[in-house]
């Protein structure tokens, strides 16, 4: 069996590397309790995942994101646009447990970038799923 080679991987290391949204990927950061849903829905169709305290990071194909918008409360798609350059702090390839930053999904030749539209697609029915703020269970 042939494995493909990765055109990027983690650091192997012991320290986090900042690595400059738009080279390699985009990045899609959600709020965990939102963010655990997608995965959900995704299931084997989720690439990696970066997971830290209250927050998760996909990794998306290069150009992606940058037609996303802020659609609700609890995701943001992050890409390079114009001037504005934006990091994202990528743990080393085994830290896979947290709550510190970690791999929730680690990078591997069969996981590395999630589709941008079935990921966006995800995202929204994880926020339409979700009880309003404020809601109470009766």
């Amino acid at each position: 069996m042939t494995t493909k080679a990765l055109p990027w991987m983690p650091p192997n290391g012991d320290d986090v590397e900042l690595v400059q949204v738009g080279l390699y990927w985009d990045a899609v950061r959600a709020s965990a309790d939102i963010g655990e849903c997608a995965l959900k829905l995704l299931a084997d169709a989720s690439g990696a995942v970066i997971a830290d305290y209250g927050l998760m990071y996909w990794l998306i194909p290069s150009g992606h994101a940058q037609d996303w918008r802020r659609l609700q409360r609890g995701f943001h798609a992050l890409s390079a646009q114009g001037a504005e350059v934006t990091y994202v702090g990528v743990p080393p390839a085994g830290w896979t447990d947290g709550p510190r930053l970690h791999w929730r999904i680690p990078v591997g030749p069969d996981r590395y970038l999630t589709d941008a539209a079935r990921l966006r697609e995800a995202l929204v029915r994880a926020i339409a799923a979700e009880p309003a703020e404020g809601a109470t269970a009766r």
